[in-house]
């Protein structure tokens, strides 16, 4: 007979610290049952952003807050749709993606991987700041691959979804610091970056921070003082990188090697280069959420 331990490895269960369920048997950080998200999910940064893009359902049927996750479900003509804001940085990513797999992909009762898999569509709407001096303020790009200096892609032990030939030529390109995590390239899905092909599109460089890691310069120099000008200058098959946020690369790595389809759209609502500000970004945000809502719904 085998013991519990033994059972447990026999069936590949996953353990209590391995997959963390609330004690309603909800996901623990985002607080959702299986039944509160949809197939086609808006990822958002800030919280507050939620509740602007599920004002425009026609009928809303979960709300669920917890930390900085606030989730909304509703309709659209007659179309299912969720909201989930995601909070800042690739951290966070790491959390919501692979909470989103787990509500669609494993039996919460049994603790076991399902053996029919659910693709999810995951389109993250952010903010962002240009690279390139001939990309408008208050204008909306799609990136077309995400670069990340974050490192997380590294702590996962599959990297099929990883472009390892940019990575190569954008190490040689920029001499990339030694003491600094490797970059690394990953493409957007094409499902859904082809909804979206009259847009500017670009590679977006994901940081691991907002200050140093973007270049700025308070009170704290950044190590690479020459960051713009070796990102700007780099281009690869007609690719040039575009702009700088937090979120892009962990989404596209993480989600794509979980097999859902993943797209980033940001209002560009500064430009570094010329350093121009939008006058009013807020107003540019919702001008990309009608967009995008009525290319999906």
């Amino acid at each position: 007979m085998f013991d519990n331990a033994k059972l447990h490895i026999y069936m590949n269960i996953i353990s209590d610290t391995e997959l963390i369920l609330n004690d309603d048997k909800k996901i623990y950080h985002l607080n959702l049952s299986k039944d509160q998200i949809a197939d086609d999910i808006i990822l958002v940064g800030d919280p507050d952003r939620v509740a602007l893009i599920s004002n425009k359902f026609d009928s809303t049927e979960h709300k669920v807050s917890n930390r900085e996750f606030v989730t909304h479900t509703g309709q659209l003509n007659g179309k299912r749709i969720s909201v989930i804001s995601t909070g800042i940085g690739t951290d966070n990513i790491d959390i919501v993606i692979n909470e989103l797999d787990a509500l669609v992909n494993i039996d919460f009762k049994t603790r076991t991987i399902n053996s029919v898999k659910k693709s999810l569509n995951l389109i993250r709407l952010g903010t962002s700041g240009a690279l390139q001096k001939d990309i408008a303020v208050d204008s909306f790009l799609v990136s077309s691959f995400g670069l990340g200096f974050d490192n997380l892609a590294h702590f996962y032990a599959d990297n099929k979804m990883l472009n390892h030939e940019m990575s190569v030529q954008y190490l040689k390109h920029a001499n990339w610091p030694k003491n600094l995590s490797e970059p690394y390239f990953v493409k957007a899905s094409e499902e859904l970056r082809n909804q979206f092909s009259d847009l500017k599109q670009g590679i977006t460089a994901t940081a691991p921070g907002f200050y140093g890691p973007q270049g700025r310069n308070l009170r704290l120099a950044p190590s690479i003082s020459d960051l713009h000008d070796k990102i700007g200058s780099f281009s690869v098959n007609n690719h040039q990188i575009t702009n700088f946020e937090m979120e892009t690369s962990a989404l596209y790595f993480l989600g794509q090697s979980l097999s859902h389809n993943t797209l980033t759209i940001c209002a560009i609502i500064g430009n570094r280069i010329t350093q121009n500000y939008s006058k009013d970004y807020k107003k540019t945000v919702e001008e990309m959420v009608d967009l995008v809502l009525k290319r999906i719904c």
